[in-house]
């Protein structure tokens, strides 16, 4: 999980450093061959596109580290959390609903991946098979029960 995020990011950032220092020099070049910088929009694009790459290439570089960082054996055993798979019943409807959390960078709710962040994944932290939550979201109140965790150590064995 750690890995592919890594890989995922680092790919994006090759792409980044790329246009970086290949692209954009080009495009400054071009356009300052053009004459007179100070009316040049082409010019200032490229600066302008050129700030952005380099913000977007130190947000990638620290969000990298911060990934590195994350200690998955510290993730409690048979509790929600991080690379957990929770099923759900919801004590109203009796419906079934499977989530995985992952990091904010993987969220997809439509494949039902989503982060301990949401409204879902802030009730469930560090919680067991059987424990009822209440969850609030923007549609209202709903009251589920944990009936299955597969946590990220089940899915290591």
């Amino acid at each position: 999980m750690q890995f592919e995020l890594v890989k995922k990011l680092e790919t994006e950032l090759f792409k980044l450093d790329h246009e970086l220092k290949i692209d954009i020099p080009r495009e400054l070049k071009t356009a300052a061959d053009h004459g007179d910088l100070s009316e040049n929009a082409e010019y200032d694009a490229a600066k302008e596109r050129k700030r952005y790459l380099e913000s977007r290439i130190a947000h990638i570089q620290k969000r990298i580290g911060e990934i590195k960082s994350v200690n998955l054996d510290a993730i409690p055993a048979g509790k929600v959390g991080l690379g957990s798979t929770v099923t759900l019943e919801d004590l109203d409807t009796g419906a079934e609903e499977t989530y995985h959390f992952v990091f904010p960078e993987d969220v997809d709710p439509e494949v039902g991946k989503i982060s301990l962040a949401s409204p879902v994944g802030k009730s469930m932290v560090a919680r067991e098979e059987g424990d009822e939550v209440t969850v609030v979201t923007p549609k209202g109140r709903r009251s589920l029960e944990i009936i299955k965790i597969v946590t990220i150590h089940d899915k290591k064995s």
